[in-house]
Formats: structure tokens, sequence, C-alpha cells
């Protein structure tokens, strides 16, 4: 049964509800520092202008100092819709995506945006976003909506994959090379390609519930993340999956990798999990008092950088990182797919 939109993003950005928001009028930001404490954040990227971070009521704030403070970035309209994801093909070009189609790109790391797509009759989220090797960027949303862009996210056409069904897509992600890639989604739903994406197979699926992330990790090691703790490894390029274990049932919603290859994993309840065999088997590596991490970046000295629905967390994260409490009952913070 296909889940509500709204719904969908619960499960996918914050684990918390949806919002409804007020008439799409521009918006000047005040010149003065934002507090992000309590802001439903969605995604934070390292930039050539800074940390940047986005989410509610279509924010996006800057940082020059690693976080101690934040401005509003500049835009060219502010629709006053959820951004879901900032995705950057470099440390200056990037795309801001949102609810309605919603799409603001950015050349200078950041520090403006411009809008180059919005649908006002079509309120659906976009989820994320990815440059391709042939140069176009690529836009994956719910209901299997994709979007292309072939002259760098000026202007945006339906993009038609074949035998991709109308399942909420969630994520597409490459190879250190790019030669190889996937798209990952609702309902098991996971394409891959392995010519650099100018083709796609549909991967028979291997779970029932949504896949929220992937990443690659070197040869033919990909490992894939959802809800409840579903998170699977493959070693054969994505064709087949087998099921990690994990310390506590926690829907994942975002990923990095250290310096010295552990793989860290964030999401509900505040917890951070590491994995030092490649995502075979993890543990709870640190847990925030409060909220659900949607996303998570690592600073040149080693701080992790969490965005959650009820602010940013800058904390020290390494393999040993003890987690405060040992409370890990999160059977009321979320409701849903299996």
């Amino acid at each position: 049964m296909r889940a509500p939109v709204g719904f969908a993003m619960v499960l996918i950005v914050a684990a918390a509800g949806f919002h409804a928001f007020s008439p799409r009028t521009a918006v000047t930001p005040p010149a003065i520092a934002t507090p992000v404490g309590n802001m439903q954040l969605t995604s934070v990227q390292q930039t050539s202008a800074g940390l940047v971070v986005a989410g509610e009521l279509g924010h996006i704030l800057l940082s020059t100092d690693q976080g101690q403070s934040w401005q509003p970035a500049q835009r060219s309209v502010n629709r006053q819709a959820l951004i879901t994801r900032l995705s950057f093909a470099s440390a200056d070009e990037g795309l801001a995506l949102g609810h309605e189609g919603w799409i603001l790109r950015t050349r200078d790391g950041g520090r403006t945006w411009t809008e180059v797509n919005f649908d006002a009759s079509n309120g659906e989220p976009l989820m994320d976003a990815a440059r391709l090797p042939s140069g176009d960027w690529l836009v994956v949303g719910a209901f299997g909506r994709v979007l292309r862009s072939t002259d760098g996210g000026d202007s945006w056409a339906e993009e038609v994959i074949d035998g991709l069904t109308d399942w909420h897509l969630n994520t597409i992600v490459a190879s250190a090379d790019a030669g190889k890639w996937l798209i990952v989604g609702e309902a098991g739903t996971l394409l891959r390609s392995l010519d650099g994406a100018q083709s796609w197979e549909v991967v028979e699926p291997f779970y029932n519930g949504s896949l929220y992330g992937a990443l690659h990790l070197g040869g033919s090691t990909w490992v894939s993340y959802g809800m409840r703790g579903h998170v699977f490894h493959s070693e054969d390029d994505g064709a087949t999956w087998q099921e990690a274990r994990l310390p506590a049932p926690i829907s994942v919603y975002s990923h990095a990798l250290t310096a010295d290859g552990t793989l860290l994993l964030v999401g509900q309840g505040g917890l951070v999990l590491a994995s030092t065999d490649q995502g075979r088997n993890f543990s709870v590596n640190y847990r925030i008092p409060q909220g659900n991490l949607t996303d998570i970046a690592l600073l040149p000295d080693g701080q992790a950088v969490m965005t959650s629905d009820e602010g940013l967390e800058i904390r020290q994260l390494t393999a040993s990182t003890p987690a405060p409490g040992s409370n890990l009952n999160l059977s009321k913070t979320e409701s849903g797919e299996s």
C-alpha cells in the first residue's frame, strides 16, 4: 500500500510530522545571525564557502567558522517549503531540492542560490540529485519522478527510466570513479548502472521496506540502508545483498566515512552507528540526547556535524566514543513499514 508523500517524508528526512506551509511568497531573510538549535534541519554539506545546512521553511544557512555562527544564504526566492536535500557536485556547484519540485542552484559554494524549477501544482518532493559523467544533472523524487538537466541545472525535463515504477526514489549515488551507480527507494526499489549511468537495470527486490541511502566502499562493495535497522551489504556491485548486524532496529537516514575507513550511519533516536568491517557489523558510537539525526558531514579536524529534526550537533566522534545512556527502546518514535 502506497504511503502518502507527507508520510514518506517523515520516514526519509526526520521521522517527524509533515509540515504544512504558508503561502509561497518571497521573503528577504534578516542580515543577523540565525540560531540552528531548534530548527528542523535535513541536510549538511562542507563546501568552498564553509558549512551549509538546510531544512524547514526553505531555510539555507551558511557558517564560515565551522558551525559556531550561522547566516542566511542569499536566495532569489523563498517558497517556504521544506528543503529535503543539498547535493554538491563540487566544492562550488550544488543543488537544493524540496517539495513542489523546488530546485535551487548555487555556483559559489552555497553563498547565493537561484531558483531553477518550481511546480506549484505538484506538491511532491524531490529527494536527491547527482551530476552524471556526461555532465548532466539527474534528480530523483517521490512516485518515481526523475528529472534531467543538460545545461548545468538551468532547465529541467522529465526523464523516463525503463522498468521504473511509481515507488518513491530516495537516493542516487555513484562509485568513486563515477563508473557505477545505484538508485534506491521505497519498497526495496534498487536500480544499478555499470556504464556510468547511461543505462539502468532493476535489481530484484531483496527487502520489502524503504531504502533511504547507499554508498560505495571500493571495488565491488556497496552498502544500502533504510527502515528499522535494515542495512545491507553487497560484494558484487549490487546484484545480490546480505543483511548486516545492527545493535538496534533504528531507521538510518545518512552516512559518512572517516579518514580511517570507519563507516558511520546516523538516524532515528539520535544514534550514530559505526562499522570497521565495511558494513557487515555495527556498534553504537554515540547518541544525542533527543531528536532524529538526518545527515552528517565530517570536518577536516575530524569533528562530525550532524543535522536533526531538533537542530544541529557538532561532536568529535571516534571508534571508541561511548554512547550516553543504554536505553535503546525506540518503539515510541516510529511507525510504518517493517
